[in-house]
């Protein structure tokens, strides 16, 4: 009786072996839509497309794969994976496990229904699988745990955060520098001070009765997660806890933040046309490097008068936007001392020309799409080498991800919401503990920080415009930002001593009139601008009259136009224009033959190489713009004039490279669309179909006539009899697919046929069927 039992016993577990479903099983009993979800969130898995179900779960259990898709997997998520595997028995085939079981397990920690959720995102992944009494976990699974094994599940029994801040304040530099050094190349470190009876002042032995570090042998030590975590400035996370940190708030009104954002765009759009008139001005060499000289960066800081570390910021986002390119400028330097120059491209000019929140858009979606982190300008590289603006080693694959996971996490939190960067930190290590070093404090800080200059956060919250450019919507965004801006005033206050008060944003025509006679004094919600001699000069040169100057802060200011204005302006027009330059090459002519033999009587004359024609003309071979120059430096006011005598603006517009047209697009990830995806598992179906169909009479093509003959009679008895067929058909790609089909047609080199799966029919050029086989 004994023996009957035990000879039956290998024949049972032999049938339940032979029972247990597989991953390819598990697959197909999916849904449609359930496969396309599981695309959607693995579209490594449809390229190429499988052949068959049990091809595709081949490459879900592969290893890339199973990390790449545990990235999104939050600190729940982990401990669900942990527990299947540790409670499985074995972690290289762990056995399966219950929902009922596996709720229990974590039931002190975390509710029902969040581990029924969790489940159900790891099913949908496919990294866990099988039915609710039998769950199962892909076996690479375990290697994509952000921590070692039993982290989750076991009770911790280590330091708090406020502790090891205790404990590492008794440390002595030594000490500190040798955790310091195992957190930033490995936890575990060899040394032989850990064997038992080695002095107990040795820093080892200092750091492991501190709890700083873990014994491992008499040779090794390892450094805790947690300590490595504060060194490194990383959010402290705790494995064990498995709901999200708690997050302490501030309430602002949503008025209030807009308000303060609205400010900063001020602010930027105005540093922005100054770095764009600056570079085009004194274009600034390119490093070889490509990137933007420290010598040249504070140049442009001086000028402009913008720090420099928020210069190199501009820089980065105006040449993300396109506004600023590398090449050779037109026109070029004086001194022609480098191959490449930054400057200003002649997208500028139009990007100059459009109103404030439209130019604000094309900044914040420039940074918002930037791949680097203009943070990181002025830290040291691997070399310890400054990290210049612009240069290439600031480029980082993850810098969208990074930016935007920080941004849509506050976004989250209602409008005015306030969150600390340190809060936002141990949230996203939470959430993604996989990509927990990406969230260290500094990272967060840095990027909150570029974000308001960007007017994407205020005082802590997203702004209404950020929140609108974050969902994608820039229509809203620049609807939201030109709410929030102050409305342009049409009027000034011009005050006795020559300065021009500006009480806000001035209309796009005030600005350009006001800017042209006036310099800017200072700037801000108020803008101050000086008249001076020089200015009004300037305005006169550029063919404005004075009765139009004089017509222009009668009708625009609200205070009484100053007495001393008025006699400037009267000053500066009645010695403006005596003298007319031309192109004769260039000539000079003025009405009093006086004031020309004045001026042929000057040093200046034999500069310029005058040489008088008429009592009231002179010509020279010197350019205009150099006869002009060189006429107002001696002391002079002339005039430049065309070929009909009209008076012609000839200041200098300043250095632009021609905008690159086919400029190179960075990569983004473009995701095939629901249709597309499900006609993919419609495939794949008929493949897997294909591949479990059994068959009777199989012809194969290798080309010959006799074959190819075989071939077409075979498809015409199926069409005549209406017998379903398997081919293997290889397509214009060269991926190679099986199906079972119902022929139609057979006739010119073509196939039509019914498609059992998608009921539709479907055309297979001749050439391309590797084989056929009638169904039985």
């Amino acid at each position: 009786m004994t023996e009957t039992v035990t000879s039956a016993e290998p024949g049972k577990a032999g049938k339940a072996a032979a029972a247990e479903p597989t991953l390819a099983d598990w697959l197909a009993t999916r849904g449609d839509e359930e496969l396309v979800t599981l695309l959607q969130l693995r579209p490594d898995l449809a390229v190429p497309l499988p052949a068959s179900m049990a091809v595709l779960a081949g490459r879900v259990e592969q290893r890339a794969s199973v990390l790449r898709a545990t990235d999104e997997l939050d600190t729940l998520d982990f401990a669900v994976i942990e527990t299947l595997v540790i409670q499985g028995g074995d972690p290289r085939t762990p056995e399966p496990l219950a929902l009922t079981r596996l709720r229990k397990l974590l039931a002190d920690r975390v509710p029902k229904a969040a581990v029924d959720a969790a489940v159900a995102r790891l099913r949908a992944r496919a990294i866990v699988w099988g039915p609710d009494k039998a769950l199962r976990v892909a076996t690479a699974a375990q290697e994509a745990l952000p921590w070692p094994l039993g982290s989750t599940t076991e009770l911790p029994d280590a330091l708090t955060e406020p502790e090891i801040e205790t404990a590492l304040a008794q440390c002595n530099p030594q000490e500190r520098g040798l955790l310091e050094k195992l957190a930033a190349t490995g936890p575990r470190g060899r040394s032989r001070d850990a064997a038992p009876g080695t002095p107990e002042d040795r820093p080892v032995q200092r750091l492991l009765a501190l709890r700083l570090l873990n014994w491992i042998d008499e040779e090794t030590v390892e450094l805790p997660v947690s300590v490595g975590q504060i060194l490194r400035r990383e959010p402290v996370t705790d494995p064990h806890a498995l709901t999200p940190p708690h997050t302490d708030i501030k309430k602002h009104s949503p008025a209030d933040v807009n308000a303060a954002a609205a400010g900063e765009v001020g602010e930027l759009l105005r540093h922005s046309a100054s770095v764009l008139e600056a570079l085009g001005q004194g274009p600034a060499p390119a490093l070889r490097s490509g990137g933007l000289g420290v010598r040249e960066l504070r140049r442009v800081a001086k000028q402009t008068g913008i720090d420099e570390t928020r210069l190199g910021l501009l820089a980065e986002i105006l040449s993300a936007a396109r506004l600023l390119d590398k090449g050779a400028p037109e026109p070029m330097p004086e001194v022609d001392s480098a191959d490449d120059y930054w400057a200003p491209t002649t997208t500028a000019d139009a990007w100059l020309a459009v109103v404030p929140p439209r130019r604000w858009v094309v900044l914040a979606q420039a940074w918002l799409e930037l791949d680097r982190f203009p943070w990181m300008i002025g830290m040291r590289d691997a070399n310890d080498k400054p990290l210049a603006a612009l240069s290439g080693e600031l480029r980082t694959v993850h810098a969208v991800r990074d930016r935007r996971a920080i941004l849509g996490l506050l976004a989250e939190y209602p409008s005015g919401t306030e969150v600390s960067a340190a809060d936002l930190a141990r949230v996203l290590a939470w959430r993604q503990p996989r990509w927990r070093r990406h969230f260290r404090l500094e990272s967060v800080e840095r990027t909150l920080a570029e974000a308001e200059t960007l007017g994407l956060v205020a005082r802590g919250a997203v702004t209404s415009a950020g929140r609108a450019l974050l969902h994608g919507s820039q229509e809203d965004a620049e609807s939201e930002m030109a709410n929030a801006l102050p409305e342009p005033v049409d009027h000034v206050l011009v005050q006795a001593d020559l300065t021009v008060i500006a009480p806000g944003p001035l209309t796009p025509e005030l600005q350009d009139r006001v800017s042209l006679v006036a310099d800017v004094e200072s700037a801000g919600a108020a803008t101050v601008y000086r008249i001076s001699e020089a200015s009004v000069r300037r305005a006169l040169d550029a063919g404005a009259t004075a009765a139009e100057l004089h017509h222009l802060f009668t009708t625009h200011s609200r205070t009484p136009v100053p007495q001393s204005l008025t006699y400037l302006i009267d000053d500066v027009a009645r010695r403006h224009g005596r003298l007319r330059a031309g192109m004769a090459q260039s000539f000079v002519r003025s009405e009093d033959p006086a004031l020309l033999a004045e001026v042929l009587a000057a040093p200046v004359a034999g500069q310029l190489a005058l040489r008088a024609v008429a009592p009231t003309v002179a010509i020279s071979q010197a350019p205009l713009g150099e006869v002009l120059e060189h006429l107002r430096a001696a002391g002079f006011s002339p005039a430049g004039e065309d070929s009909s005598g009209a008076i012609v603006d000839l200041r200098p517009r300043g250095a632009r490279i021609s905008a690159r047209a086919n400029q190179k697009q960075p990569w983004r990830p473009n995701p095939p669309t629901t249709e597309q995806l499900r006609s993919l598992v419609s495939e794949l179906r008929a493949s897997d179909r294909a591949a479990k169909t059994r068959g009777g009479q199989t012809i194969r093509t290798d080309g010959s006539r006799t074959n190819t003959a075989a071939t077409l009679n075979l498809l015409q008895l199926a069409a005549r009899t209406r017998r379903s067929v398997h081919i293997s058909y290889v397509d214009a790609q060269g991926v190679a697919s099986q199906r079972v089909v119902e022929p139609v047609r057979v006739g010119g080199g073509q196939l039509d046929a019914r498609d059992p799966v998608t009921d539709s029919i479907r055309h297979f050029t001749l050439h391309r069927i590797a084989s056929v086989t009638l169904v039985d």
